[in-house]
């Protein structure tokens, strides 16, 4: 069998409950809910460190964010991992990379040069903006600044589109399309997707309380809005896929980094180790390997994993700077032990800093349970097939005692596995030398 072509398409802060595929009947998403259908879907996939630098740090190196040193945003990769783009082209492959990248950490607007770009050849990117309508990038080795035509999401998958078809047959190729959307603004989302959403009309997870009722409406009638456009996309791609005859022999992904509180336990953005925050899309569709019958597939699948899974999907050797675990075979039927997903916040920053409740956390996620402890000691417990909206927090109830327990061996021995020891935040900044804004904290956006 040919080497397969690679096409991941990633979201950012798309949570898994505003999927149509998911069970959400609100959000429009006919193209992915239409993949899904024809592709394994890791049904515990979770961002375990739900913020977007540390995610696509991990995502793009195989490493857990205390070895790539990327514990918050807006700070560069440390040490010399083999990046994604590398491991693919040590491999014959053309490498290919658009939209938000955000692992330089030297500047939002900088030129990104070639030794920063973790293997990735042809580069249309910027390292972070959310103006989708005005859009920078850079233009591979052009260090002039440009501008995206449109809303961003539409003239990057046009720009994905022409780099698909011009593709030969001769070598295959590695394309991470990288969507700005749906992290908010939620406001600005092309007009003809916003006229399908109307805030009266949305209906609210019950953990939203009440005083967060009237803004978190407002806030997913934008986010559907953002969410639709995107499924517009996704079937844009599969569109030319589907033309240029590379369907069957493409390894093509939909996932998200992760997901956006939206209201829901009255937070607002991500960064927290619950559901709306942590549980996101992951669906891998290459039918002349796997074929094309939907199905979930059972291992924690966490951003460290990604690229091992992919290297080992494509029958490519795993980098040894790699410490995710290849879950690939499960995609084939195997039984693969996991049992949970470490979940992680390394710095109280950005609307959890310390001066409004902020705190570190380690935390467990399983099949049924999320456990996690701060550095006080337990903190949040909860059964998540009882209480799918984690309304109740059994921490230090006595009959929940020997689950607690249970889930605190697993949860050390997940730590211990990638050596993490748990310290307070600030060990790790001043360990890194990373720079602090005005409050002493470092910013998180």
């Amino acid at each position: 069998m040919p080497k397969p072509n690679v096409v991941f398409l990633l979201t950012d802060q798309w949570r898994l409950q505003a999927l149509g595929y998911a069970g959400n009947t609100q959000v429009k998403t006919l193209n992915i809910d239409q993949l899904a259908r024809e592709s394994a879907s890791f049904k515990h996939a979770v961002s375990g460190y739900s913020v977007c630098c540390p995610w696509r740090a991990s995502f793009l190196t195989g490493q857990y964010p205390l070895t790539h040193g990327v514990i918050v945003n807006d700070v560069p990769v440390t040490g010399e991992p083999v990046g994604l783009g590398d491991a693919f082209k040590n491999e014959g492959y053309h490498t290919a990379y658009i939209g938000k990248w955000h692992v330089d950490g030297r500047g939002r607007k900088t030129y990104i040069p070639p030794e920063r770009r973790l293997g990735f050849d042809y580069f249309k990117a910027l390292e972070c903006s959310h103006d989708y309508n005005k859009s920078a990038y850079f233009d591979n080795d052009d260090a002039t600044m440009r501008f995206w035509d449109g809303y961003d999401v539409f003239a990057q998958t046009a720009d994905a589109r022409r780099y698909i078809e011009s593709q030969s047959s001769e070598k295959p190729f590695m394309l991470v399309l990288s969507w700005g959307p749906p992290h908010n603004p939620y406001e600005t989302a092309p007009g003809e997707s916003r006229d399908l959403y109307h805030p009266p009309d949305i209906k609210l997870r019950p953990n939203v309380p009440a005083e967060k009722a009237a803004d978190a409406r407002e806030w997913l009638a934008g986010y559907y809005a953002h969410c639709s456009a995107l499924d517009k996309s996704v079937g844009d791609i599969m569109e030319t896929l589907d033309e240029r005859g590379l369907s069957e022999n493409t390894a093509l992904v939909f996932a998200s980094d992760h997901g956006d509180m939206l209201g829901s336990q009255g937070w607002t953005r991500k960064q927290k180790p619950w559901e709306e925050s942590i549980r996101v899309p992951f669906l891998l569709r290459y039918p002349a390997k796997y074929g094309r019958e939907g199905r979930e597939v059972e291992p924690f699948l966490n951003a460290h994993d990604i690229m091992p899974t992919l290297l080992g999907v494509c029958d490519l050797p795993i980098p040894n700077s790699v410490d995710g675990r290849d879950f690939s075979a499960a995609l084939a039927g195997e039984t693969v032990e996991s049992d949970g997903a470490l979940l992680a916040c390394f710095h109280p920053f950005g609307e959890w800093s310390r001066p409004v409740g902020g705190q570190e956390y380690r935390g467990i996620r399983t099949a049924s349970h999320t456990y996690c402890r701060n550095l006080a000691g337990p903190w949040l417990l909860y059964d998540n097939d009882a209480d799918p909206y984690q309304l109740q927090n059994l921490v230090g109830k006595a009959e929940y005692a020997e689950t607690e327990a249970e889930l605190e061996t697993l949860l050390q021995r997940e730590l211990d596995a990638v050596g993490d020891d748990f310290f307070d935040g600030m060990s790790y900044i001043n360990k890194w030398g990373y720079p602090l804004d005005d409050s002493g904290t470092v910013p998180i956006r």
